[in-house]
């Protein structure tokens, strides 16, 4: 005999129904846009028309990052695991996230007043319907001299063999892949979800078919995928496609860091230079993140971000725009400045470039080089699917 657990031992009728759950979602704090204080400016210096935006520690605003939603089909370890982010987790509904013409708009001021770069990230930015769309427009702009900014995207490439033509044709210029390994067991326990290595690889591959100048990104963890490292740098000698090797950071609180867990870039770099001669390779522009190192038989470069072990701080240039308006001046902030208020209130366009001017100029985050120093504030941060890396 089966026993219904829900029918009492006295009455065979069925209980009352329990009534539904109810599930709050915690708004994010967000700052108030400031309503006074310097807007501080400083001319190119490579002479060309314009001024751009610097905070208190003379760092330039050139570079703009733009989640475009906190969906992703991946549970990564260091980002979403999934033991914190559920099947049933609350992701932002659509009216929050800013709308296209709403991250129009801010790029368009951000390009007028400095900055030369744009990257589209989530989540997973290839989730955002219409996705396409929103890089045509974007692709469309112009600096004060009259150049095309640099338009780029970060994605896992599980639709980029789906999107890759048609991102091509609205004017994407660049293509970075995330790819923690190449070892099946290995990527697909990175990525928690079961995705293939393999469907990544030709996805990589066919972007490059259609044209896009591609990166892949690896995070290093010890004890997990160092040995990755080599295999990686085989599979892509020679292709023109550059993996750059990036220390395990703590962003966000979700994925539990620890510092033990970190192999230091040196040590990424030796690993590859016993195995090919490497040297040294000069940035390609002021503030870039990663160090570049070529292979002296031809085979290519690769790159290596150094994040925790030698901070690049005082020379960040980046903001990063939230997918619900929120602009955070460092990839470890905790709280950032709440756009979206301004954009849906009716702001004209000089009122939205002060705020965002007064936002820059009063920046003096640097978070890696005070955790270096052993003096990083304790605090909750943002987490990296909501702001993106």
């Amino acid at each position: 005999m089966i026993t219904d657990p829900t029918l009492s031992s006295t009455d065979p009728k069925p209980s009352a129904p329990k009534a539904p759950k109810v599930i709050r979602i915690t708004p994010r704090p967000a700052l108030p846009i400031p309503q006074s204080g310097p807007v501080t400016r400083a001319p190119r210096p490579d002479g060309l028309p314009g001024t751009r935006w610097i905070d208190r520690l003379g760092r330039p605003l050139t570079d703009l990052r733009i989640s475009v939603t906190d969906h992703c089909n991946f549970r990564c370890r260091y980002c979403m695991p999934k033991e914190k982010y559920a099947q049933n987790h609350n992701f932002l509904a659509m009216t929050e996230l800013l709308t296209f013409d709403e991250i129009l708009r801010v790029s368009r001021i951000a390009v007028a007043n400095g900055i030369e770069k744009i990257r589209l990230t989530g989540g997973e930015p290839l989730l955002r319907k219409g996705i396409e769309n929103l890089v045509a427009q974007l692709a469309a702009l112009r600096t004060p001299a009259g150049k095309p900014i640099d338009l780029a995207m970060t994605t896992n490439g599980s639709l980029l063999i789906k999107k890759a033509q048609a991102l091509k044709d609205a004017g994407l210029g660049r293509i970075t892949v995330s790819l923690d390994g190449i070892d099946e067991d290995i990527f697909q326990s990175f990525n928690d979800v079961g995705y293939p290595a393999a469907k990544v690889l030709e996805a990589i591959d066919f972007a490059r078919q259609v044209g896009f100048k591609v990166k892949v990104n690896t995070v290093v963890k010890k004890g997990v995928n160092e040995g990755e490292i080599l295999k990686i740098c085989e599979v892509f000698r020679g292709t023109g496609v550059t993996p750059r090797f990036i220390e395990y950071m703590d962003v966000g609180n979700a994925n539990d860091w620890r510092m033990d867990e970190v192999v230091p870039s040196r040590e990424v770099v030796a690993r590859i230079a016993q195995r090919w001669p490497v040297e040294s390779l000069s940035p390609t522009a002021p503030g870039e993140t990663a160090a570049r190192w070529r292979y002296l038989d031809g085979g290519g470069e690769f790159g290596v971000i150094s994040s925790v072990t030698r901070a690049f701080c005082r020379t960040c240039s980046r903001v990063r725009l939230s997918m619900e308006g929120r602009l955070y001046l460092c990839l470890f902030a905790s709280i950032g400045c709440d756009l979206r208020t301004m954009l849906r209130g009716g702001c004209t366009d000089s009122e939205l470039e002060t705020a965002i001017g007064r936002i820059w100029s009063a920046r003096e985050d640097r978070y890696s080089e005070l955790r270096s120093m052993g003096a990083a504030p304790s605090r909750q941060k943002v987490e990296m699917n909501y702001i993106g890396g």
